[in-house]
């Protein structure tokens, strides 16, 4: 495992200390207003992205688990360390979430220096879906 890697790894076990500061921390009308720009990641659990999403939005494992900080470290792989990254997850409650505050972490940790996170005050259904924000859902399969 490179340094760089490890590092990222053990700074997310550490999350539970991170603090996301206001300058990073970004609202759901304002992702909405420009899903294009950032790349916009869930780090949250699969069975949430797998049923419903943001619109256009790529999947990168859950940040409270270690094969998720993997998964994550391969979706920014290649992408400029200047790259406007957005994650977000939307699994419960912003101040309960287990997943944001780990993936921010290795993202920093990782050298990227324009990193937000979306404050989802309550979960993805009341404050992205019920406000008719674009989402992608699962195409049903055929039975």
């Amino acid at each position: 495992m490179k340094l760089p890697v490890l590092l990222a790894l053990v700074t997310a076990l550490f999350a539970a200390d991170v603090v996301i500061p206001p300058a990073a921390q970004m609202q759901p009308a304002e992702l909405a207003k420009d899903l294009k720009t950032p790349l916009v990641l869930h780090v949250g659990f699969p069975v949430l992205y797998k049923s419903v999403h943001i619109q256009g939005t790529a999947y990168a494992g859950p940040g409270s688990k270690t094969e998720g900080l993997e998964e994550l470290k391969k979706a920014v792989a290649g992408q400029p360390l200047d790259r406007a990254i957005v994650i977000y997850c939307g699994c419960c409650p912003w101040d309960k979430c287990p997943n944001v505050k780990p993936a921010f972490a290795a993202l920093k940790a990782m050298g990227f220096k324009n990193v937000k996170a979306v404050v989802i005050p309550e979960n993805l259904k009341t404050d992205w879906i019920d406000k008719g924000y674009p989402t992608d859902r699962r195409a049903p399969t055929a039975q």
